[in-house]
Parts: C-alpha cells; structure tokens; sequence
C-alpha cells in the first residue's frame, strides 16, 4: 500500500518525463500545511532560475500580520511573484509542473496569477 506522499510522487513522475522531453523550462509548485513554493528549473532540469515562496520575509510581510502562506491569498501572490522573476531572468513561457498535487485550491490559484502576471503556459 502505497502512502498519499508516494502516490503524489508517482503521479507527478509521467509529467515530469513528459516535460523533460519539451526541453522547456517548468514552473514547479509544492505546498505544505504553512506554505507554498515555486520555482522555475531551465529546460535542461539542472539549474532553478527564479524561486518564490510564502517562506520568504518580505512575501511574509506583505501578507499582513498572520503572514499565514498556507491560503489562496497567498499563492496569488507567489503565482505574481514567480511570474515577475522568471521574466526578469528572460522566461516567458514555461510548463506548469503540479508534482501531483490536484490542480484545485491554492495550486489552480498560483497558476492563474501566474498567467495574469504575463507568464505563457
């Protein structure tokens, strides 16, 4: 039996292949209970070009005293503020990697403000 980790990782594995073979650079997303995180790894998967999270001090600030990053608020952020480095660096278009997590909630949220911010995927 496998565990939810396990199965989350199984199901991101086909993508991944799948992206690897574009040779396009990938927005990556993972999530935890308190915060969420992207990145944005070149097409050749060794090199991470820009990173956001809800992690970070200022995105922190940002959200207001809470600085709670575990909400859609947050990853509407992150979503415009990953957009905003990977441009800044030369990306504009990339491919969106879930890591298995469902695309609902806070991921689908990322992923729109990431769109809205000017990032083509």
């Amino acid at each position: 039996m496998l565990t939810k980790k396990e199965q989350r990782l199984r199901r991101s594995r086909q993508t991944r292949i799948r992206i690897a073979n574009q040779g396009v650079a990938r927005l990556t997303v993972s999530r935890t209970n308190l915060h969420i995180y992207a990145s944005v790894i070149s097409g050749c998967g060794t090199k991470v070009l820009a990173a956001a999270s809800t992690a970070e001090a200022d995105v922190r600030k940002e959200l207001g005293a809470t600085g709670k990053g575990g909400n859609v608020n947050a990853a509407q952020v992150i979503g415009k503020r990953i957009a905003e480095k990977a441009k800044a660096v030369g990306v504009e278009k990339v491919a969106f990697d879930r890591a298995g997590f469902a695309y609902h909630g806070r991921v689908k949220a990322l992923a729109d403000a990431a769109r809205e911010a000017g990032l083509q995927f």
